[in-house]
């Protein structure tokens, strides 16, 4: 495994600080009190569902890493195994808990299935100039991902508060939701450092694919991007919010600065409005 450079000393300090300050978080300091199960089942039950199941299938995508960078910088392996990992299958296995608690099933995640592109990404990646260009899209995708996720904890901390389900509020989302960002940072600093070594071909091949690549968090399949369409939904996140300008403003700002003046590449803009077509299809058919 190689060694990092002297400049990933704050990668690695970030994490130290991330593992000491945000251990997982324990099932004992949750409090699972609901005012009104039937409304918040049937207001967020699938939004928790969605969220659930993304937060536990982080065992797959371990294995998916693991896949495709056969030999990682010590800091990434640090991250993922000693800090995400950890911390994000607790989220699920939370939000699962609570998800039963209010009558649904437990989330259907897929824990072991790796891709066969992944596969052949891993096999190219054993090229060290090919592996650098896989960084860099798990650096994007994981900034992606992270940023979705502190923007829709936050959604959904306001929603279910409103409701006054304040212990649900308090001890479920918001513990959850100060986690994010810690990761969203390891995955900012990890690829605006990788950025500035790239090739221009390597920086080309980025483009490429994660242009051809691109997926919301968690929708893997047609249904599991309506679903996703129906989070947006019901967090109010529509074409007119400014929702994929956020979660794509480093990746804008790092791939794509000579596109001056385009706010979000296409293909996250396309994907987001794919997504909603498809709910609201599904629910004009219902």
């Amino acid at each position: 495994m190689s060694q990092p450079r002297p400049s990933a000393q704050r990668l690695v300090d970030h994490v130290d600080r991330l593992g000491a300050e945000h251990p997982p978080i324990a099932l004992d300091s949750v409090d699972f009190t609901v005012v009104d199960p039937v409304t918040l089942e049937a207001r967020f039950g699938h939004v928790l569902d969605y969220m659930a199941r993304v937060e536990l299938e982080v065992d797959r995508n371990v294995l998916e890493l693991t896949t495709m960078l056969p030999d990682p910088p010590d800091v990434d392996v640090f991250f993922y195994r000693d800090v995400w990992q950890p911390q994000e299958i607790q989220h699920g296995r939370i939000l699962d808990e609570l998800q039963v608690r209010l009558g649904r099933s437990n989330a259907d995640a897929d824990l072991d299935s790796v891709g066969t592109k992944l596969k052949v990404l891993g096999a190219l990646a054993h090229i060290g100039a090919f592996q650098d260009v896989v960084r860099m899209l798990y650096y994007v995708t994981g900034m992606a991902t992270e940023r979705s996720a502190v923007l829709a904890y936050n959604l959904l901390h306001d929603g279910v508060r409103e409701m006054g389900e304040t212990a649900i509020a308090d001890t479920v989302i918001a513990p959850i939701k100060r986690q994010e960002p810690g990761h969203y940072a390891f995955y900012q600093l990890s690829a605006r450092g990788l950025w500035a070594e790239l090739a221009p071909w390597q920086r080309w091949l980025v483009r490429l694919l994660r242009r051809i690549s691109f997926s919301p968090v968690g929708a893997n399949n047609p249904q599991q991007l309506a679903d996703f369409g129906d989070v947006m939904r019901t967090l109010h996140i529509d074409e007119d919010s400014d929702f994929a300008a956020q979660i794509a403003r480093v990746e804008m700002e790092l791939l794509w600065a000579r596109d001056k003046g385009l706010p979000v590449p296409p293909y996250v803009t396309a994907a987001f409005r794919e997504a909603l077509e498809l709910a609201r299809a599904r629910a004009a058919a219902a």
